[in-house]
């Protein structure tokens, strides 16, 4: 099947491309019965309008890529917030995942193949220097890491995070706490220095960092750790990663017959969908996903506009109290 074109609904409607184009984009000119059968014609040949096209001629294509990780929760999230912040703005979203398969870099590059002005990424862990060669290209926004002077950043202070999960807990009477850290990467290295800060500046806090990672599975094996111990030598609370990490934790504690929150409390990081549901009822800081994306695409805009890169901009977190403190 041939895609309809503007010229085959001026033949149609037997007028000329130029009234065409009027009628379709609401423009003053043409009468009222051409209007209605320019407007027959393009249903009947099913035409739409080419947008790659037309932005083309204008040589802006007002494409913004984001570059997100397709098994996380809280990344499905950032890009609906994504979406619906660039409807209101006229920008149109190019979304490409990093698997198993692609890394963050070759999504990237897909991303630039398809001339977007700028990029959104998610948590990236590319290094510094290489996000600030594709910044000097074409402006980029990071979600959720602080990239300095590589490019703009979005996100929740993690020290306003792990400061009120740790309060959260020493206000509960726990004394004995663990962060169970998200592996690798520049954000899990930054939680995991607020931990040990919000833990030193309460001298009667102990606290541990446990490797983990970012998923359920990673969660399970950490929790599975912390489980065979005795009661005496186990943190009486543990701070998460992420939720999906803390799930993990939670099905491994209960799998051992560790009772979360009597003999172990619980707090995860996203407050994510799953966090929220009843049977879950998982305690959680979020990150106002929604207030993210506002931010992120307007700094978006800026940028397009010619404005310079401004750096972090920080919003304030929120703890969620629920049932596994």
């Amino acid at each position: 099947m041939t895609r309809a074109r503007l010229q085959d609904v001026a033949d149609r409607a037997g007028v000329s491309t130029a009234t065409v184009s009027l009628v379709l984009r609401g423009r003053p000119g043409p009468s009222e019965p051409t209007r209605q059968r320019v407007r027959a014609a393009a249903e009947e040949l099913g035409y739409r309008a080419d947008r790659a096209a037309s932005l083309l001629a204008r040589r802006r294509s007002r494409l913004v890529g984001v570059v997100l990780d397709v098994t996380s929760p809280y990344h499905g999230e950032l890009a609906a917030g994504l979406d619906e912040e660039a409807a209101e703005r006229g920008l149109e979203l190019v979304l490409v995942t990093t698997t198993a398969r692609r890394s963050e870099a070759e999504a990237l590059e897909t991303v630039r193949d398809s001339r977007c002005e700028a990029v959104v990424l998610l948590g990236p862990c590319l290094p510094a220097e290489r996000l600030a060669e594709l910044d000097a290209a074409c402006p980029v926004v990071a979600l959720g890491r602080d990239l300095g002077a590589a490019g703009d950043s979005v996100l929740v202070d993690d020290r306003a995070l792990m400061e009120l999960a740790v309060a959260h807990l020493a206000e509960r009477g726990h004394r004995r706490l663990a962060h169970v850290d998200g592996g690798r990467g520049q954000i899990s290295a930054a939680r995991r220095r607020a931990f040990r800060a919000a833990v030193r500046a309460r001298p009667s806090l102990g606290g541990e960092v446990l490797a983990g990672g970012t998923t359920e599975e990673a969660g399970m094996a950490a929790g599975a750790e912390l489980s065979a111990r005795s009661a005496a030598e186990r943190p009486t609370a543990v701070v998460a990663f992420n939720d999906r990490a803390a799930l993990g934790i939670r099905e491994a504690a209960l799998r051992a017959g560790v009772a979360v929150p009597e003999d172990l409390a619980l707090v995860g990081i996203d407050d994510s969908p799953l966090a929220r549901l009843a049977t879950v009822s998982l305690t959680s800081v979020g990150q106002d996903p929604a207030g993210q994306a506002a931010v992120a695409l307007g700094l978006v805009e800026q940028r397009l506009a010619g404005a310079p890169s401004t750096g972090a901009r920080r919003l304030e977190p929120r703890l969620r109290v629920r049932g596994t403190t």
